[in-house]
């Protein structure tokens, strides 16, 4: 039986009628979580390379960089969930905001590449506020304001990552090591106020003990692996994630090698990027689905990011790539899409172990595609910038997009044909 653990006065439970202020926090940390990471994605591939000689080197260790810190995230987000569950939300909080910090301050100054290393290895072990907030939130809240909770938590997530890269281009521009400390001085704010004002949202009573099995981050992926009757879809879906993760780790090499782009003229189009998506995905989805069906939305959403990755890779104009991504709407619907029809095919309490094994699929993306895209930019990088094999990073995003379609084509295909068998 779970030992109990007393809670510390410093610990004191929230109440879930007194949950607002607290909810406050919660968001707050996860909005400055993703402003901070957003905050790099323009600016870090350019920093890399005051370390290293040659475009081809700058983009394999930014490979490297992303790749470690994806490892380190996937090892540890559910070692600190499981931790949170033993000695509760509040100090896990506040030790990830605190590390956050420390990974700012310490990629912002660095002097050199392992330096430039530390920081970011800081970062991937502390990195947990996204799930461990979830935590809180479902902690404070009653059942029937949980979903409402839950959806505030994913606003702030995207409205993070929508303002993150702009501010960080626009303060790259300015010096490339700005946004890192405007990040650790949020980061630094954000833990002396919850240091001082959040309580512990766990109540006192029993707590489950830390246990090598909960820690396990390739469990729930290998047993959702297991499941037949859903294993198309989820290989579709994992090929859609990777071909994401690919575009997501190559894409600033890619434009400042090929367009010369600055991190403002990166930030600028990465705003543009999210703000695409949360118009799909906040306002938009609903009457996508109403009208094509999660079915047909998946398939059309898939298809047309499998040609927009084929046109990025062939632009040559900067102009293009923001005209790609208006193009792009049905794209940012297929994952939401495709979720959803995963989600209908498991019962109401194996929910959040569904979800959890889908983030463990984004999590290993994280992981691989930097190493494979960083490769692969770094065998065309010494090429002409007009040169059309310059983009086959996103020519290889295109392919594992068409396999994901394909996938899930055939699976849809084959459950009518199973129905109108059962039928007859």
């Amino acid at each position: 039986m779970p030992d109990p653990i007393a809670p510390t006065p410093s610990d004191t439970p929230a109440k879930p009628n007194a949950s607002a202020g607290n909810l406050n926090f919660i968001l707050v940390c996860v909005f400055i979580d993703m402003l901070g990471i957003g905050l790099v994605v323009p600016v870090l591939p350019i920093l890399l390379g005051d370390f290293v000689n040659g475009k081809d080197q700058q983009a394999m260790w930014y490979g490297i960089l992303a790749a470690v810190f994806g490892l380190l995230q996937f090892i540890f987000m559910p070692m600190l969930g499981a931790i949170s569950d033993r000695v509760g939300r509040r100090p896990v909080m506040l030790y990830s905001m605190g590390g956050m910090c420390i990974n700012f301050l310490a990629t912002g100054w660095a002097p050199n590449l392992a330096c430039l290393f530390i920081g970011r290895i800081i970062g991937g072990i502390s990195s947990a506020s996204m799930s461990v907030a979830s935590a809180y939130a479902s902690d404070i809240s009653t059942p029937d304001n949980r979903a409402k909770s839950f959806g505030k938590i994913g606003a702030a997530f995207g409205l993070g990552f929508i303002c993150g890269p702009m501010l960080g281009g626009l303060l790259g521009d300015v010096n490339l090591h700005l946004p890192f400390f405007v990040a650790a001085g949020l980061s630094a704010a954000n833990f002396i106020y919850g240091y001082l004002f959040v309580p512990e949202s766990l109540p006192p009573g029993p707590r489950p003990p830390f246990t090598l099995a909960r820690i396990n981050p390739l469990a729930a992926l290998l047993k959702l692996m297991r499941r037949v009757d859903i294993r198309g879809l989820v290989l579709a879906f994992g090929l859609m994630t990777f071909a994401q993760m690919m575009l997501n780790s190559t894409w600033v090499l890619y434009t400042h090698f090929r367009f010369d782009w600055t991190p403002r003229q990166n930030g600028i189009a990465l705003f543009c990027v999210g703000l695409c998506a949360a118009v799909v995905q906040a306002g938009l989805l609903g009457l996508l689905i109403k009208r094509l069906g999660d079915v047909r939305l998946s398939l059309l959403g898939m298809a047309s990011g499998a040609i927009t990755y084929l046109l990025y890779g062939l632009a040559t104009e900067g102009w293009m790539m923001y005209a790609l991504i208006l193009c792009n709407l049905l794209a940012f619907a297929a994952g939401p899409a495709l979720q959803g029809i995963i989600s209908k095919a498991s019962d109401a309490a194996e929910q959040g172990e569904l979800m959890g094994s889908l983030q463990s699929i984004s999590s290993l993306g994280i992981i691989i595609m930097p190493l494979l895209g960083s490769v692969i930019l770094g065998e065309v990088s010494h090429l002409p910038a007009r040169d059309w094999r310059v983009g086959s990073t996103f020519y290889v995003c295109a392919l594992m997009q068409t396999l994901g379609m394909l996938v899930a084509w055939r699976y849809f295909r084959t459950r009518v044909r199973s129905k109108v068998a059962m039928g007859k």
